[in-house]
């Protein structure tokens, strides 16, 4: 039969995450702007992902940057929940097309969850995600070049 205690620290107390982010020394709190860049940056590190956000955030962001001194919102698309021990996160995206969104889910997930777990000591509970739209190679063509003939 295993045992359902939790794992304790070499001091003999109840080990967790949260031990490095309050000592005897003081408390260290973890801004939610942090979680969200951390998030956004690791969910843009997966193959398949195109962009983060809805078409609405995505068309302020672009805005954003058309700006002199204007620079990219690593955290568009990313809502976060920060607690004293966890986070939770909500992911906007546009997905390649061809891709797997399972697949493309799963392995989101799992690289959110390890780089914030990683970075900030935080246990992530849960990375919810919303696929917006599938983004077609053929969308990135700019209205003035004509359509390619379909025969010649």
């Amino acid at each position: 039969m295993t045992s359902t205690q939790p794992p304790t620290s070499a001091a003999g107390g109840v080990a967790s995450r949260s031990e490095s982010l309050t000592s005897s020394q003081g408390k260290t709190t973890i801004a939610d702007t942090v979680v969200s860049k951390i998030a956004g940056i690791a969910a843009h590190e997966v193959n398949g992902v195109y962009a983060l956000g809805g078409g609405a955030s995505r068309a302020v962001g672009a805005l954003r940057e058309r700006f002199p001194g204007g620079s990219v919102n690593h955290a568009q698309g990313v809502s976060v929940e920060v607690g004293e021990t966890q986070a939770a996160v909500d992911i906007d995206i546009v997905t390649e097309y061809g891709v797997s969104i399972t697949d493309l889910a799963a392995g989101l997930r799992r690289n959110v969850m390890a780089a914030i777990e990683r970075m900030t000591g935080l246990e992530v509970t849960e990375v919810n995600i919303t696929v917006h739209d599938v983004h077609f190679a053929e969308d990135d063509r700019s209205d003035d070049q004509p359509a390619p003939a379909r025969v010649q």
